[in-house]
């Protein structure tokens, strides 16, 4: 198929059923304009983000990769009343970006960001035994996902969701051999993912205007209960 095909069904599918908004399209602005990388996730995405922050009745939200904060803003709007993102950033010029597009948004009290490694902010996290997040989504450095998933399932509870994004890499994933950190680094979260005795997973691949992707989405389960 042509991509720009897949580009053409994503604008229709926006025009249908997103409803894109002047917040939006100010954090795709000013994200650009700053020279963040363009690799936020599509509108269609983004709503998908906010339906399952609301299917699963978030009050508290983990995003690890916060960029320009667009994928927060979808995350945000799917809150249960009075609930919180949290959202972790490595670059301090990005976490700007982010913070000024939440607030044009009218979203900057149902957010904080961190600034810093997110190994190192995770653990601080937990040491803070704030209460357990109800929904994680991982968009961050490929190499450390797996790390990134353990402290999903430190941090979560039973029942929590855990969505990744870019499992697939154009099909990269399938190169047991590959030299690319990112996808080494995706290789050893499926590993994980699949020998973890709580989670429940399943990915599916993705086409659009962002090419060939994919998502990761698992489920928290019980100690005790079967994958």
């Amino acid at each position: 198929m042509d991509p720009k095909l897949w580009t053409r069904i994503d604008e229709f599918l926006e025009a249908r059923l997103v409803r894109d908004d002047d917040a939006l399209q100010a954090a795709v602005r000013a994200s650009a304009d700053a020279g963040l990388p363009d690799i936020a996730v599509t509108p269609t995405q983004g709503k998908l983000l906010q339906l399952l922050a609301q299917v699963a009745g978030a009050r508290r939200v983990l995003e690890i990769g916060s960029l320009g904060g667009f994928s927060t803003i979808w995350l945000a709007r799917g809150l249960e009343p009075g609930g919180h993102v949290v959202s972790l950033e490595l670059d301090p010029g990005h976490a700007a970006i982010a913070r000024a597009n939440l607030e044009r948004a009218g979203l900057g009290q149902r957010v904080t960001i961190r600034i810093g490694a997110a190994l190192d902010t995770l653990p601080a996290l937990a040491a803070e035994r704030a209460a357990p997040f109800d929904l994680v989504f991982i968009d961050a450095d490929k190499e450390r996902m797996a790390d990134y998933v353990d402290w999903a399932v430190r941090l979560g509870r039973t029942g929590t969701l855990i969505v990744i994004d870019n499992v697939v890499r154009a099909g990269g994933v399938l190169d047991a051999h590959s030299a690319d950190a990112a996808i080494v680094g995706t290789r050893r979260a499926f590993d994980f993912v699949a020998a973890h005795p709580r989670l429940s997973a399943t990915a599916v691949q993705t086409v659009g205007r962002k090419g060939h992707d994919g998502w990761l989405v698992a489920r928290v389960n019980a100690p005790d209960a079967p994958a």
